[in-house]
């Protein structure tokens, strides 16, 4: 597996560099003196109200330097991958920031963390310093029991604890207030990986059919695994188990946290899907998505849930520095305003004509029949959806075959170029919508279709010879136009997708690839050209 690293046994410290290097670090800085000691700091740190120190391994970034800042954590304390840090760089830390005030530590429920700072926790009282221990234990995939492991709900309680801190609460009102947002928690995780803790031969336990659910944030095996699914039933499995683990009434704040390896529209979409569970409808306040508590490269999320208690609220309100921070919203129906009118799409009065009706769908299933193999064709040379693009353009086209006026050819053309402006995505539909609307302006189809052509060139930059869709579209509409059959029209453009095998790119995606990946390899929206008129022509 490819990561960028140069050391494993380097990669935390270099990682807390380039965060302080970073535009996320510039209110950060570190105790320095020890090599295998890594404490981040607030740089405004004066010791004038109670220090939240919080930390534990690494590898759950933006947790726990990234939550270092007014409002939040006042330090966090960073093992090695996974790996509790020392006693000594935790009571460093603590007597780094501790005033008269005292000091709080927020620990995860894991046994290093627990012995660790519990030590340093002694030894600084021992010393003088007035220090309180909350544990958090906010996973509830083996029920609610004092071995609950500390989760992405632990964030909640490092924001509700650093707002009153910096409001000016005392040691014990801190303290007080964290273990009550700790003791309220439940969290829950989904992954469709486990995390790869940079090891290259490291393989997944799961296999493509395998989701797990209530897995820990080291890769823990989850306590079930589950048959691999669409979203909403994932999402539904977790945010279920999650409610059964609430009390029955009451609102509740909820955070959505991305494992890892997420990317934003899955994240999104995820919280859509988290809109139609039952868990959503008691729902009154929302934060992320975010990855707030991650495991590396883990492909999961985990949902948290808090009783929607006033103070809790205000807590998560109050201003925090920290980017990662998400902050937090009220959660209910999106908003929206009304669509402006649009031109209308179907203007011509809808009729009949057996050959042309036979031409479109036969085409058309052409396109949807070959999207697989067009994709895989523009994997090669592009970003893979060539052909969902024209398959997407001929389902629009054969859901509106009856409301189209097959008996008038510039009025069809025309229908047809508005039905894919309006439907059609990519570049190449765009284009045909340009090709058709302009040929559905002259009443002879042949010389509208030639007119559409050059406008298409015009606006899409690209000419004979440069490997796209025009050369097959050109030869094939230079043919019709000389008077030859469909026949003739598709075997010239089946001669000009071919010929794009040899061409360089000069325009499109593939014009960003070396010439070397593309040899032997036909433009693909030539080749769904040259198979669009091989249909119209079987079609006859």
């Amino acid at each position: 597996m490819k990561r960028f690293f140069n050391h494993r046994e380097t990669i935390v410290a270099e990682g807390i560099e380039g965060l302080l290097r970073s535009s996320a670090g510039a209110g950060l800085c570190r105790l320095d003196g020890a090599d295998d000691i890594h404490v981040v700091l607030r740089k405004d740190w004066q010791k004038q109200h109670v220090a939240v120190l919080s930390g534990g391994g690494s590898g759950h970034e933006p947790a726990h330097a990234g939550f270092v800042g007014k409002g939040m954590l006042t330090g966090a304390v960073c093992g090695q991958l996974f790996a509790s840090p020392g006693v000594d760089a935790i009571l460093a830390a603590i007597r780094a920031v501790s005033g008269e005030a005292g000091c709080l530590l927020i620990v995860k429920n894991y046994t290093g963390d627990r012995l660790n700072f519990g030590i340093a926790a002694e030894q600084a009282k021992a010393l003088g310093l007035d220090v309180e221990l909350v544990i958090v234990g906010d996973d509830i995939a083996l029920g609610r029991t004092d071995r609950a492991r500390g989760i992405a709900g632990t964030v909640l309680v490092h924001k509700i604890a650093g707002a009153a801190a910096e409001a000016g609460q005392s040691l014990q009102e801190v303290a007080a207030l964290a273990r009550k947002t700790a003791k309220a928690l439940g969290s829950i995780g989904l992954a469709l990986s486990d995390c790869n803790v940079f090891t290259p031969d490291q393989s997944t336990r799961l296999s493509d059919e395998e989701a797990e659910l209530g897995l820990g944030i080291h890769g823990e095996a989850g306590v079930e695994r589950i048959p691999m699914a669409d979203l909403d039933t994932l999402m539904a499995r977790t945010a279920d188990r999650l409610e059964a683990s609430l009390p029955e009434d009451g609102e509740v704040i909820v955070l959505l946290n991305m494992l890892g390896s997420v990317p934003p529209i899955e994240a999104y979409a995820l919280l859509d899907g988290f809109s139609r569970t039952r868990l959503a409808r008691r729902t009154a306040w929302i934060l992320g998505p975010a990855p707030v508590m991650t495991a590396l490269d883990m492909n999961g999320f985990s949902l948290t849930a808090l009783p929607a208690d006033p103070v809790f609220i205000d807590g998560l309100q109050a201003p925090a520095s920290p980017h990662a921070w998400p902050g937090i919203a009220p959660y209910g129906a999106i908003s929206t305003r009304p669509m402006p009118a649009l031109p209308d799409t179907f203007i011509e009065a809808p009729s009949d004509n057996p050959v042309l009706r036979a031409l479109i769908t036969k085409g058309a299933q052409a396109l949807i029949d070959n999207e697989a193999a067009l994709n895989a064709l523009d994997a090669k040379c592009g970003d893979g959806d060539a052909g969902s693009t024209f398959a997407d353009a001929a389902r629009q086209i054969l859901r509106a075959t009856d409301s189209l006026p097959l008996a008038n050819p510039p009025a069809l053309l025309a229908t047809l170029g508005r039905l894919l402006a309006r439907h059609s995505g990519g570049s190449s539909g765009v284009l045909l919508s340009i090709l058709m609307t302009t040929a559905g302006q002259d009443e002879d189809w042949r010389k509208g279709l030639d007119a559409g052509a050059a406008r298409m060139q015009a606006y899409g930059g690209a000419k004979p010879g440069d490997r796209t869709m025009l050369d097959a579209l050109l030869p094939a509409l230079a043919s019709l136009e000389q008077g030859h059959s469909l026949s003739e029209a598709a075997k010239a453009a089946r001669i000009g997708a071919e010929a794009t095998r040899s061409m360089k790119a000069g325009a499109g995606r593939a014009a960003y690839i070396p010439a070397g990946q593309l040899a032997d390899i036909p433009d693909p929206g030539a080749d769904a050209i040259a198979l669009l008129f091989e249909a119209l022509a079987a079609a006859l």
